[in-house]
């Protein structure tokens, strides 16, 4: 991810083909096999930033970050429950450090409403956030995970325009996957979301045992969030680099040129 653009997405590596072979005897033409590998259920731990900043008001009158999270929590457990059933969840809060807020991992939809209806957020300042806890639940998590055939995945919702996380935590210990969705304020006098975002790659890279992917928002629309989520649904084991995840494609509108009739084709932006 590159840290001289706040809204650029990738930039963290190279599309790398494994498990690939090439029989170019056939024909001439190339003859690929794909060696099936397996993909494991998920357990994903959302740990959501409950500092005042997580109040500040949407475009949305009368809608907070905090609302919205709540909202593409819900969408998001649905919609991956629909791709597999399997998947379990849990979920912790980050105001200096992480704690749970829910500890038990469950696919039941009911329960998973009942713990986003519990979050609540301070109203004063909780200062630095320390990543060093969560990362040591997450991999106290991870190895039980593993020993049922499952991988875990953890969904960092972060909301402080000028406060970077820290952690303390050892570079060879990759045990989970870390995302992260990063609302913020527009740059000022008085926040520097490009340095909190550049840490949060940082701790992103330090720590992912598959693709983490992280994106960042800073025109308070709910949709822009939504969006973004659904984009998480993607699995760790399946997913590209995020340099070279294109999707989704605005449709940009038509020109008035192409209004009167002298273009007819659709145009499609590739600008993130």
């Amino acid at each position: 991810m590159s840290s001289s653009s706040l809204p650029k997405e990738g930039n963290r590596g190279q599309m790398k083909m494994e498990g690939i072979e090439g029989d170019a005897t056939v024909g001439g033409a190339g003859r690929y096999i794909l060696n099936p590998t397996r993909i494991n259920s998920e357990d994903i731990i959302f740990c959501v930033d409950v500092d005042a900043e997580s109040l500040v008001e949407m475009k949305t009158a009368g809608v907070t970050r905090l609302d919205s999270i709540k909202q593409a929590m819900l969408l998001f457990v649905n919609s991956k429950l629909s791709i597999n059933p399997d998947h379990r969840f849990a979920f912790a809060t980050l105001s200096k450090t992480a704690s749970w807020l829910r500890k038990e991992f469950s696919s039941d939809v009911e329960s998973t409403i009942a713990a986003v209806r519990a979050l609540s957020a301070t109203t004063v300042s909780t200062g630095q956030a320390d990543l060093t806890n969560l990362f040591r639940l997450a991999a106290h998590e991870a190895k039980k995970s593993r020993a049922q055939n499952r991988i875990l995945r953890v969904i960092l919702i972060y909301c402080r325009s000028s406060i970077r996380p820290h952690h303390q935590w050892p570079v060879n210990q990759k045990l989970f996957t870390l995302d992260v969705m990063y609302l913020h304020d527009k740059p000022g006098p008085d926040n520097c979301p490009q340095a909190v975002y550049d840490a949060l790659v940082d701790a992103l890279e330090h720590v992912s045992e598959y693709e983490g992917y992280i994106h960042e928002s800073g025109h308070g629309l709910p949709r822009t969030l939504f969006r973004f989520m659904s984009m998480l649904l993607s699995h760790p084991q399946q997913r590209c680099p995020q340099d070279d995840c294109d999707i989704p494609k605005p449709l940009m509108k038509k020109s008035a040129e192409s209004a009167n009739g002298e273009d007819n084709n659709v145009h499609v932006s590739t600008s993130r």
